[in-house]
């Protein structure tokens, strides 16, 4: 396992320990995450891909559920969804699954700054899968260092889970838990690579819109050089926006598939929790025209099925990613219309 990883210290000065940087929690202004200072990648050249390649042979096959979904893949665009459920409520958690099995494709089930601690990964994947969806799981370096990681990784994909989205993760001083010490032992690259040896389904994900803008399609062909099979692009704008960056990813030979997010608002608890999300950008006028509007959850579902549709028309867009969550106390509300926007696009 050690050959896929190199060995080298992170950046000097990176707050996440980082080799393979920057994170997607760069400022628009270039600052760090953590504090009032300049990311220490910005002004250094790509830091290329160092471990060994994805490795395909007997030896190392995919998983069940990453073989599942990869043939579903290549038959039509498929529908994930942000999973909703109230962190550590497993009563919460089975009903946000039955809500959603059916019309969403695999619910992408990682952490949220507002509740950081949570059921562990692969735990709370069989309790999602037990209610009949298949997950998309999360997983972080903030919190589990790479022997707790690589034993996260064999239990999903026992389990079966759909793919493995790898990210390096919020710094603990962001969020619910500042009290607790960070680990950050990898970061998102070096876990795309442990988690591709595992036999998953790999996605990582990249932030056109964030510093250093020049070289994000660059920073995806390295992750895809470790091991990533798909790129989750974060909310940068639109369709134009996505446009470019997929155009770029693919000038440049990346071959992995795009499922770019998509916001889900239907009130203002949703349109407050996705503010949240770091370096967000949006479409011009999104959330205005839907919270403006007589009846936010259809203007909200409305917008999300017409934007969808757009971006699947994006050459290499493999699917959407229906991402935002509830407010408090309307987990289960976000979680139906989730389900009916999937189900409007009945792709």
């Amino acid at each position: 396992m050690e050959s896929l990883l190199s060995r080298a210290a992170g950046h000097d000065g990176c707050p996440k320990n980082m080799e393979y940087g920057p994170c997607g929690g760069v400022g628009f202004d270039g600052s760090c995450e953590v504090g009032d200072f300049r990311c220490v990648f910005l002004d250094d050249p790509l830091v290329t891909w160092r471990g060994g390649a994805p490795a395909e042979s007997e030896a190392v096959r995919r998983s069940s559920g990453a073989a599942e979904m990869m043939a579903l893949m290549t038959t039509r665009p498929i529908v994930v969804a942000d999973f909703p459920a109230k962190a550590m409520d497993a009563e919460s958690l089975t009903e946000c699954a039955a809500l959603l099995a059916g019309p969403v494709d695999a619910a992408l089930a990682g952490d949220a700054g507002t509740a950081r601690v949570q059921f562990s990964p692969s735990y709370r994947a069989s309790l999602i899968r037990a209610a009949g969806l298949q997950v998309w799981t999360g997983l972080n370096c903030r919190d589990r260092n790479r022997v707790a990681i690589e034993g996260e990784l064999a239990g999903l994909a026992h389990i079966g889970v759909a793919g493995v989205h790898c990210v390096t993760g919020d710094h603990t001083l962001l969020g619910s838990r500042p009290d607790a010490a960070p680990v950050f032992d990898l970061d998102s690259s070096q876990l795309a690579a442990l988690s591709r040896a595992a036999g998953h389904l790999v996605s990582v994900g990249e932030s056109p819109t964030t510093p250093p803008v020049e070289l994000r399609a660059a920073r995806l062909l390295e992750k895809t050089r470790a091991g990533a099979d798909v790129c989750f692009v974060n909310h940068c704008g639109g369709v134009d926006a996505v446009g470019r960056f997929v155009r770029e990813s693919h000038d440049l030979g990346v071959t992995a598939a795009f499922i770019p997010c998509v916001p889900m608002v239907t009130d203002h608890g949703s349109a407050r929790l996705l503010q949240s999300f770091p370096s967000l950008v949006l479409p011009d006028g999104y959330l205005e025209r839907i919270l403006s509007a007589e009846g936010p959850r259809e203007e909200g579902i409305r917008a999300a099925v017409a934007l969808s549709l757009e971006l699947l028309e994006i050459e290499g867009v493999a699917g959407v990613n229906l991402s935002g969550g509830a407010g408090a106390g309307h987990e289960a509300e976000f979680a139906i219309a989730l389900a009916e926007t999937a189900q409007r696009l009945a792709l």
